[in-house]
């Protein structure tokens, strides 16, 4: 996949058939976009292109916090394992940011994507303003040469599946309706860094990482987890929150592996939260920690089924 970011100075090498949007989280409703300009793309040999930001205009204009389903680097993978052949991962500088909606249109997908089809969803809106709609791309898809296709959105009972019900959810600790939600598990991915050294001194070792400032984080607690990490997987449960019995100075994510006695440091580990065991407490010692520990252990084992 060619994925182009911090520049304006591209354009593609064939047509294309393109989606556009934030993507945050690469849920089940993105994926029936996905799903349609792949299919497009392979009957009609086009290019398949996704069109984001590198930062969500909501964050950029202060409406939102810069806080994430997926950071720029797991969006980057998750789409890059859907087989899309190109992401154009714009920069929201004011070029762009206060471009009229047609110009958008004439500009960057006609002129410079050779646009030939485009996938969006029924409230998809785009240029300044957000005064650009499907209705819009549909009158310069007849003078330009592209065809419209506009999708349902996905429903969830009633509600139509969005990254702002998932984070709803996350927010509650509802990882089961975040992981149906999403199609897949809310994971963490990080570099295994050291830490205190305090799971080895009480016989329950554990991994360590540090989540980048921009990643959506479900409330601090303990959950039962699953762990790939160097080429296998492991049950477990894991820690987010900043250890208060220890004085944590920052929100780590802690994760004990069932069965594993292999150094991990500097491994790159994904770790899927599967289930919200319980809020993160300050204990009265390092010993009442160890026993919780050890409860939570086993709380993990009977949800996993081990």
């Amino acid at each position: 996949m060619k994925y182009i970011r911090k520049t304006l100075d591209f354009e593609a090498e064939k047509p294309t058939v393109i989606t556009l949007g934030k993507f945050d989280g690469v849920h089940r409703g993105h994926m029936k976009l996905i799903n349609r300009i792949l299919e497009i793309g392979k009957r009609d040999d086009l290019e398949t292109v996704i069109f984001t930001f590198d930062v969500s205009p909501q964050v950029s204009f202060g409406y939102r916090k810069p806080q994430m389903l997926l950071t720029n680097e797991e969006r980057r993978r998750r789409l890059q394992k859907q087989g899309i052949d190109t992401l154009i991962e714009c920069p929201f500088i004011p070029e762009i940011r206060d471009m009229e909606a047609e110009a958008f249109a004439r500009e960057i997908l006609v002129k410079k994507l050779h646009v030939k089809a485009l996938v969006v969803g029924p409230d998809f809106h785009f240029g300044y303003g957000r005064k650009g709609t499907p209705q819009m791309l549909e009158r310069l898809g007849m003078e330009c040469g592209f065809t419209l296709e506009v999708l349902d959105k996905v429903m969830d009972d009633s509600r139509e599946i969005s990254s702002s019900y998932i984070r709803e959810e996350l927010m509650k600790g509802n990882l089961e309706k975040v992981n149906e939600l999403l199609g897949y598990p809310y994971t963490i991915t990080g570099e295994v860094v050291h830490g205190h050294n305090l799971g080895h001194t009480i016989g329950i070792p554990t991994i360590n990482q540090i989540p980048g400032e921009d990643k959506l984080l479900p409330p601090w607690g303990v959950y039962a987890s699953r762990t790939r990490i160097a080429g296998r997987e492991f049950y477990g449960i894991t820690n987010i929150g900043v250890k208060p019995t220890v004085l944590e100075k920052f929100v780590g994510v802690e994760t004990y592996l069932y069965d594993c006695d292999m150094d991990l440091y500097g491994e790159v580990a994904k770790v899927e939260l599967c289930h919200y065991q319980r809020p993160e407490v300050k204990f009265e010692s390092v010993e009442a920690l160890k026993q919780q520990m050890n409860k939570d252990k086993e709380h993990g084992k009977q949800y996993f089924m081990l």
